[in-house]
């Protein structure tokens, strides 16, 4: 089994946790971030993975714009063939590969630019 240096505690999940829901929430409309940069300004920057498992489990993601964050490469969730259609009505464009053009519609937190 592997080991995780940088394991987190029960008490830092859920500060990690509210970190991610905050930061999903202000996503401007016409905008996306990834995972990664998601996990990185909430201070965890290994766990893009636990994003994913916060947005889709947290009861409290339902009332925020989880459409908005796609995977380093512009891709969107599996099996959510929605998200695509909400980023398209809110103006987010999509190459040819299907993908979002990361380079128009990339947002990162100030803090982090």
């Amino acid at each position: 089994m592997r080991e995780y240096p940088d394991k987190m505690s029960t008490e830092q999940a859920h500060i990690f946790q509210d970190d991610v829901l905050n930061i999903v929430s202000q996503i401007p409309r016409g905008w996306v971030t990834t995972y990664g940069i998601i996990a990185a300004w909430a201070g965890w920057p290994s766990h893009s993975r636990m994003v994913g498992r916060v947005l889709r489990y947290s009861p409290e993601s339902v009332s925020l714009p989880c459409h908005r964050v796609v995977n380093r490469e512009g891709r969107t969730a599996p099996g959510w063939s929605l998200q695509r259609t909400l980023l398209e009505q809110e103006g987010v464009s999509f190459k040819a590969n299907g993908r979002v053009d990361m380079q128009r519609h990339l947002w990162e937190p100030e803090e982090m630019k």
